[in-house]
């Protein structure tokens, strides 16, 4: 097992005391190497020599996806290239891609990380690791492959497409633990039934999902299609990858690495650091990387940090569930809307399924939303009063938890588009409604 007791049970003060000993180091390191956080710090009269405490970082700039963007493609990286060793970016589906890079040293600690919160899964150097994500630029894929080389695991890098290869190699191979997007096990689920496969056909034990988001609700409907253990793990390309935060075995918040991650929570809209115990954005500084080092990185996503050590003994902060992203929060009609909160009402419905897609519109200067979910069985499509009566229940459950009527669709099996990757949830006709208008 990879358990590095040592430094996953450290005490606090020994922990801040490490991470102190690193701050001073990445932000003098950033401030010497990188023109972008030479620039904010002279801007912002800020020292980085002068660092006495952890409390100090509020004095730290802020970086965005915007500053690695207007850097691009190598204007970031710290180290010169020639100790560059591997390269990797977003897809840039809104622009320009953010490219990382790693020196060997980052790829030595992102395996270790990565082997240390597969262990803290329950993943073992007896399981067979199948892995769905996409290789390629992508970080996750090639990030769990090495990670749980490292941890002795046997990988099988089939990588994403052709759904029913997938199966066929996991029931012939013996797979017994799946790494993919949550969305995108659910559609595995399918494809077996629809070939005629039972889920004792397999050996699968253990899920590592990450890459998308995953409610409690969403991940029950995955245990009970695979009959495996499904846990959820954290990170992004600008960190590192993942290997930032996951689940431990007992699940119940994900277990940063904080010896290399020094996260904050702040409010999205000021900027202010918030209290400990409360929800709001999450920002974090790498502490160790030499290749990409940043400093408060505003990741977007809203949840909470727990300090509290956790019952299977790792003292480091857990963090809750991403509940969602400032960017993907919906506003309609003055109520604050986010997918997640959807999600976990659809996954406790069993007449309809885990794909659905969210609509966005306007209609004269109001927003409206759409929910469009798949139904599991096509005969209900067959009874207008049963229908109706889903549709209504649907609804009214929306309703109790988001404050707000929102038009629900129910819509025949298998007709909302699938993805390898991350899915897409939400389709945002607002701009089209006013260019409509406009005319």
């Amino acid at each position: 097992m990879f358990f590095q007791k040592e430094i996953e049970t450290m005490n606090r003060k020994d922990l801040e005391q490490l991470q102190l000993e690193r701050l001073k180091w990445v932000a003098s390191y950033c401030y010497e190497n990188v023109k972008l956080y030479h620039d904010k710090f002279d801007r912002a009269g800020v020292d980085p020599y002068k660092i006495r405490t952890l409390g100090d970082l509020r004095y730290l700039p802020y970086t965005t996806k915007e500053d690695i963007r207007d850097t691009y493609p190598y204007g970031m990286f710290a180290a010169p290239m020639k100790q560059i060793v591997r390269i990797h970016a977003s897809s840039g589906t809104t622009g320009k891609p953010t490219v990382v890079g790693y020196t060997k040293k980052d790829l030595d600690t992102w395996s270790d990380l990565v082997a240390r919160l597969c262990a803290a899964a329950g993943a073992t150097d007896e399981d067979i690791a199948q892995i769905a994500f996409g290789y390629g630029l992508f970080t996750g894929a090639l990030g769990l492959h090495y990670g749980l080389e490292k941890l002795g695991t046997a990988v099988v890098p089939t990588s994403s497409g052709n759904t029913e290869k997938h199966v066929m190699l996991m029931k012939d191979f013996g797979t017994t633990t799946l790494i993919s997007t949550p969305s995108y096990a659910l559609y595995m689920a399918e494809v077996a039934t629809r070939l005629g496969y039972k889920k004792e056909d397999f050996k699968l034990r253990l899920g590592l999902f990450g890459s998308e988001g995953c409610t409690t609700e969403m991940r029950d409907k995955i245990e009970e299609a695979w009959g495996c253990f499904a846990t959820d793990n954290y990170g992004m390309s600008e960190l590192m990858g993942p290997g930032v935060a996951g689940e431990c075995e007992l699940r119940d918040g994900l277990h940063f690495a904080e010896d290399h991650f020094l996260p904050e929570v702040i409010d999205s809209a000021t900027g202010e650091i918030l209290p400990e115990g409360a929800t709001g954005e999450l920002v974090i500084t790498t502490l160790t990387k030499e290749g990409f080092p940043v400093l408060r990185y505003r990741t977007k996503d809203i949840t909470r940090l727990n300090y509290a050590p956790c019952a299977c003994g790792r003292t480091h902060v857990r963090m809750d569930k991403v509940i969602g992203r400032s960017d993907d929060m919906l506003k309609i009609r003055g109520v604050n809307v986010f997918p997640s909160q959807i999600e976990s009402v659809l996954m406790t419905v069993p007449q309809v399924g885990g794909h659905y897609l969210l609509i966005v519109r306007r209609q004269g200067f109001m927003d409206t939303l759409e929910v469009q979910v798949e139904l599991i069985d096509s005969s209900l499509l067959t009874s207008y009063t049963d229908l109706e009566n889903l549709q209504k229940l649907v609804k009214n459950k929306l309703h109790t938890v988001l404050g707000i009527d929102v038009k629900v669709s129910l819509v025949q099996p298998n007709t909302l588009e699938r993805t390898t990757g991350k899915a897409k949830r939400i389709l945002d006709l607002r701009k089209e409604g006013e260019e409509k208008a406009g005319k």
